[in-house]
């Protein structure tokens, strides 16, 4: 059926808002896309359009390759971890019932109302006791125990969001409560796990506090901590090319991501809405 002039006229508003903050938030990054292979007086791209700022990036220090593998490394560890704790975690939470279940659900959720920076130093003094300081494991911990509580709740959803009968139909064929978990619910909380690791990947991959902290060598600093070094290596000279393709290098994966992931991200959060 063809839109009437109607229907177009009372919608226009609401595309014209959309855009307008598509177009907010998609601007600085295009900005920044365009300035990186775009000369600079005082960059390795002085004169016509080339990827002379990237070189610059490259052969910084231990090279960017080092440094996207650091937040690699970080990012997936930290994604790993989330998926496995919240996973098991929001089951616990949503299919048993056990003395204390929504005292300690509480207190999870109630991490999220501590300060992020406060707990960076007591941490600091827990991993230097147990020898993970100057570490990226210890770093993937650190960012794994700040997403859990949302991660926690996002899957206590998606698991309530399910039917009971399914795990009861399973019972009866003999299943373990592990083999329901595996068998039977997993495919069904597959958006709620897509819209946690990625929250996760995007939460560890842009951190600049935890490895800032946590790490003291500089060849194992994330990719956030490296670009920011970048931009006073010369007597405090910022070298703003150089800087706008670290960005650039930073957000592509993210772009990317969230471009391939966006529609089970939308219906992970969606998933407790209604419930079956």
């Amino acid at each position: 059926m063809r839109p009437t002039i109607a229907g177009v006229v009372l919608r226009m508003p609401y595309w014209v808002f959309t855009a307008s903050l598509a177009a907010i938030f998609v601007f600085p990054l295009a900005w920044t896309a365009v300035s990186s292979v775009s000369p600079h007086a005082g960059t390795n791209q002085v004169d016509g359009w080339g990827f002379g700022n990237y070189v610059t990036l490259a052969q910084y220090q231990a090279g960017v390759w080092r440094y996207l593998f650091n937040s690699a490394f970080v990012s997936l560890l930290t994604v790993a971890l989330t998926l496995l704790v919240s996973l098991l975690g929001g089951y616990a939470f949503a299919r048993f019932r056990f003395p204390g279940r929504n005292l300690l659900f509480v207190a999870t959720l109630a991490i999220l109302m501590v300060p992020y920076a406060t707990l960076l130093i007591p941490l600091y003094v827990l991993l230097d006791y147990v020898g993970l300081t100057n570490s990226l494991v210890g770093v993937a911990l650190v960012l794994t125990m700040f997403q859990l509580p949302f991660a926690t709740f996002m899957m206590r959803i998606s698991f309530e969001a399910i039917p009971r009968e399914l795990d009861e139909a399973a019972r009866v064929d003999g299943c373990s409560p592990f083999h329901v978990l595996r068998q039977v619910l997993l495919p069904s909380v597959k958006p709620g796990l897509i819209t946690v690791g990625l929250f996760a990947f995007l939460a560890a991959w842009n951190d600049f506090m935890a490895p800032l902290i946590l790490v003291n060598d500089s060849d194992r600093v994330t990719l956030p901590l490296a670009v920011a070094n970048l931009r006073g290596q010369v007597q405090g000279v910022v070298d703003y090319g150089a800087t706008e393709a670290g960005v650039v290098v930073l957000a592509l994966p993210c772009a990317i991501l969230f471009l391939i992931l966006q529609r089970h991200y939308v219906r992970g959060f969606m998933s407790g809405a209604i419930k079956g």
